[in-house]
């Protein structure tokens, strides 16, 4: 056994800790005041995307438009008539000098018809009666025919000629 008296004091060694800083400081609690909206406008749109796409328009309704309050009308006297009329089928359009379909059409050849497009115009407007040009087509007429149309008026090479397209419904 050992003695109190013959036992050393061991020293045992000192913390140091008390002089070092803590590993983690205290920091103040702040409220955060803005909100990030990206996920939730994300969302909005989304759902806007979905109902729009998904949404199917009511077909059958018809709208009432007002008369124009402004601009005048075209005569049948002041004008060059040039009816675009369509065909069955994968036929081009039906071109008729005058109003309505009555007669034979002009020739289906581009040049040939904007040849005597050009020669039907041209007769109208010198012979004083008529200062303006009147195509009317059909409905189902594809803009290209009518666009054929006007190109052909067009270089009929008159100043001062007025264009008018006008859309009449097939009875």
């Amino acid at each position: 056994m050992i003695d109190e008296s013959q036992a050393t004091a061991v020293e045992e060694p000192e913390d140091d800790l008390e002089d070092e800083e803590p590993m983690l400081t205290w920091r103040p609690m702040t409220e955060r005041t803005d909100l990030d909206m990206t996920s939730m406008m994300d969302c909005v749109f989304l759902l806007l995307i979905f109902f729009l796409v998904s949404s199917a328009p009511d077909q059958d309704t018809s709208v009432e438009l007002p008369p124009a309050h402004y601009g005048g009308g075209v005569t049948q006297e002041s004008s060059v008539i040039i009816t675009v009329a369509d065909r069955e089928g994968d036929l081009p359009a039906a071109v008729y000098l005058g109003d309505g379909t009555g007669g034979t059409p002009v020739s289906d050849d581009p040049k040939q018809q904007e040849a005597t497009i050009i020669d039907a115009v041209t007769k109208g407007v010198m012979s004083g009666e008529k200062s303006s040009v009147l195509i009317k087509a059909a409905r189902k007429v594809r803009h290209k025919y009518v666009s054929q149309v006007a190109i052909a008026v067009g270089k009929a090479d008159i100043e001062d000629i007025k264009m008018h397209i006008a859309v009449f419904e097939k009875e």
